[in-house]
């Protein structure tokens, strides 16, 4: 689209469009105005597009220059290519204007017009790109060199000086005898001890945190305590308050009572001593009187004052007083209060803590983390955890006890026996003595890691059978197997669990074509045991070892499971002893194939010289006679006599009429579950050679017989021809 002329641009660059109007409607008037000068505009333009492109460097650019010149030499002036088209704007550029501000105005000055800047310059690319599409566009892109100035991209990393460089500095450079390495291997390096980095920092961090926590418990424990001491004085104090104020208050009570009476005696005393004044001032007054009166009347009277004087005289009359004013001395006694405040500076004994049952996941193989708490007002200094293995699911009262003393209300108990049951017990004290002992709890220690047995792994496309020992001389709750792709080892975690497994065997299904990293754990009420040492398994096809239990005397089976030798050496007949598992007059041994009901694929390599037999057979197959002489195997056997080979094909001891031309030095078998039947290959010409239809109730093992001296080697774990599958 030619977005110079057409409407279509207009709408999408309003702003552009504005400026476009402007800038015609200016050009017309100076075409208008120069009339008779369209000659020399067109000189004008000319050297305008020399001196541009000696100033851009594009003398080569002939096509550019040319088709430019070309179009504009017709017209009568510059304004049809407006420098305001579809300016884009490039921050480097702009920041990296090597062109200084006076020369830009000198370019200006000389009569280059609008195009002597770089900017521009740029419009005048523009303009060219808009006239000649996206053609323009591409040829620009490789055509217009870059500025030379810009720095190019660091390929290579400096050892020695730690930085980034690029590639010709390492040869004429300051780090020409630097060791250098590419740029992705610095970074992988530096991501790689980033990573150790973090991983023992996030160690720090847990341990950190592991001492943050028990910094916080022994603070909370301090505290406690503290407190119970606080609140131990407050309510001795508040008693001996009671108490002081309880003795105030009767000593005060027995003041009073002493005040009153003392003061109730001295009163009765001056009202008597004052009715005795008073009557002895009434008889001075009236012998006073007596005494002026007649003679004869003073006799009268004085017969009778006399009496009633002799009278009062005769009483006797209380002049001592009868409560002395000395205030009598109270004593005081505070023994009581001495004695509770002897008793603030010391503390109860504690009263027995209770042991806490053990928690789920809180024991390794040879630790336990022991809780146990305590009454609230109770003060404790320390505590001391008593313990003893037990035995025979009872305590053992003759063992050995040990005691770990520790602050706070936990012990992590360490150095114990995996798999083995403990009794715990605990004591409070502090200064006033020791606490009675808790109750008796038992805890137990995690197991010992199982023990995986590599050699009896088998495996095919669809499943692992993984067997291994317990490991402990106790018996577990359960175990669990951990699977991890092998495909994937950056990823950390865990890909599948089988948990709760009562026993020391699993069948596990998985992806077929994948290897899996393989641990197993055992658990009990104390925790999962660590892992297992690791076991590699792969799903590309059928894996099995041979079983030794049931190899014949004369045979030997190697190191790797998969080869059996058969020497000249033989041991007599009678010193073979008959067993059910053990084969006895055949010289055979069997495999222990998965059981997986799908396809199983294995091949077996033979000597072309050596009398063998391979097939399968029911577990129970009887030992004492050869292989396919019953209804129990299914087998190919094949005798070497005289140059001749002769093959059968034995089940019930019956063979199909079946000639074999080329000797196969490698047999594959292939076993059916799902058509209920097996077949043998020459592998080497991929030729079937027969197909068993066979009713396998139950699942069957590989077997292999060795009529002559020789041996037979078991190639599987491999992924099953394409030849095959049409069997």
């Amino acid at each position: 689209m030619d977005l110079h002329d057409s409407e279509d641009r207009l709408q999408l660059f309003p702003e552009e469009n504005t400026r476009m109007r402007k800038e015609v409607v200016q050009a017309e008037m100076a075409n208008e105005s120069r009339g008779a000068g369209d000659g020399k505009a067109q000189r004008d333009l000319q050297e305008e597009v020399d001196e541009l492109v000696h100033l851009y460097g594009l003398e080569d650019d002939h096509e550019l220059r040319d088709e430019f010149v070309d179009e504009n030499m017709p017209r009568t002036g510059v304004s049809e290519y407006p420098p305001y088209v579809m300016k884009r704007r490039d921050p480097a550029r702009e920041q990296r204007d090597w062109r200084p501000r006076g020369e830009t105005v000198e370019a200006e000055d000389l009569g280059f017009g609008g195009w002597g800047s770089a900017g521009q310059c740029q419009d005048l690319r523009e303009a060219y790109r808009y006239t000649h599409g996206r053609a323009s566009e591409e040829y620009e892109c490789y055509v217009i060199p870059e500025e030379e100035d810009e720095e190019e991209a660091a390929d290579v990393f400096c050892v020695t000086c730690k930085t980034p460089i690029r590639a010709f500095q390492k040869v004429f450079d300051e780090h020409k005898e630097h060791e250098v390495i590419p740029l992705n291997e610095a970074l992988e390096s530096a991501k790689d001890e980033i990573h150790k980095n973090m991983y023992k920092l996030e160690k720090q961090i847990i341990q950190m945190e592991n001492f943050a926590n028990h910094l916080e418990e022994v603070f909370i424990t301090v505290e406690e305590n503290f407190g119970k001491q606080e609140q131990n004085f407050e309510s001795h104090y508040n008693e001996i308050l009671e108490t002081l104020a309880q003795k105030y208050e009767e000593k005060i009570q027995a003041l009073g009572e002493k005040k009153k009476e003392k003061l109730e005696a001295l009163y009765g005393q001056l009202v008597s001593c004052g009715e005795n004044l008073d009557t002895c001032k009434e008889l001075m007054e009236t012998i006073e009187e007596m005494c002026h009166e007649e003679k004869v009347d003073f006799i009268k009277d004085a017969v009778a004052m006399a009496d009633r004087l002799g009278k009062f005289l005769k009483a006797k009359t209380d002049v001592e007083i009868s409560a002395q004013p000395e205030f009598e001395d109270q004593t005081l006694d505070f023994s009581d209060v001495e004695q509770l405040m002897g008793s603030i500076n010391t503390i109860p004994a504690p009263s027995a803590p209770v042991i806490n049952p053990q928690a789920p996941n809180s024991a390794t193989g040879s630790s336990v983390r022991v809780c146990w708490s305590l009454y609230s007002d109770d003060t404790v200094e320390s505590y001391q955890l008593s313990y003893r293995p037990v035995q025979d699911s009872s305590p053992g009262k003759d063992q050995a006890e040990f005691t770990v003393t520790v602050k706070e209300t936990y012990c992590s108990v360490t150095n114990l026996v995996p798999n083995t049951q403990y009794e715990f017990w605990v004591t409070a004290h502090n200064r006033a003595g020791p606490s009675p002992s808790s109750e008796h709890a038992v805890y137990m220690t995690a197991p010992s890691p199982p023990i995986i047995k590599t050699k009896e792994i088998r495996s095919c496309e669809e499943a692992v059978l993984i067997c291994w020992e317990s490991g402990n001389l106790n018996p577990v709750d359960s175990y669990t197997v951990e699977l991890t792709q092998a495909e994937s080892p950056e990823a950390s975690g865990v890909t599948e669990s089988v948990v709760g497994i009562p026993t020391c065997e699993s069948l596990v299904q998985l992806q077929p074509g994948r290897s899996y990293i393989i641990c197993v754990r055992a658990l009990n009420m104390g925790g999962p045991s660590v892992r297992s040492e690791p076991a590699t398994v792969h799903t590309i096809g059928s894996y099995f070892r041979l079983n030794k239990d049931t190899c014949h005397p004369w045979l030997i089976i190697s190191e790797d499971g998969l080869t059996v030798v058969r020497s000249e050496r033989r041991i007599p007949a009678r010193e073979l002893s008959s067993s059910d598992s053990r084969f006895t007059r055949c010289v055979a041994v069997m495999g222990n194939l998965i059981p997986v009901r799908g396809h199983h694929y294995w091949e077996v390599e033979v000597d072309e010289h050596l009398d063998y037999t391979v097939g399968v057979a029911f577990e129970d197959v009887t030992k004492q006679e050869d292989l396919g002489a019953n209804c129990l195997s299914w087998c190919m056997r094949h005798t070497f006599a005289s140059s001749r080979h002769r093959y059968e094909f034995l089940h019930n001891r019956t063979t199909p009429d079946i000639r074999i031309t080329v000797p196969p030095k490698k047999i594959g078998i292939l076993l059916d579950y799902e058509n209920s039947k097996l077949s043998f290959f020459n592998v080497d010409l991929s030729q079937h050679l027969y197909t068993f239809s066979c009713q396998l109730h139950e699942f069957v093992h590989p077997c292999f017989s060795l009529e002559t001296p020789g041996c037979l080697k078991v190639h599987n774990g491999i992924s099953m021809p394409k030849h095959v599958t049409f069997y």
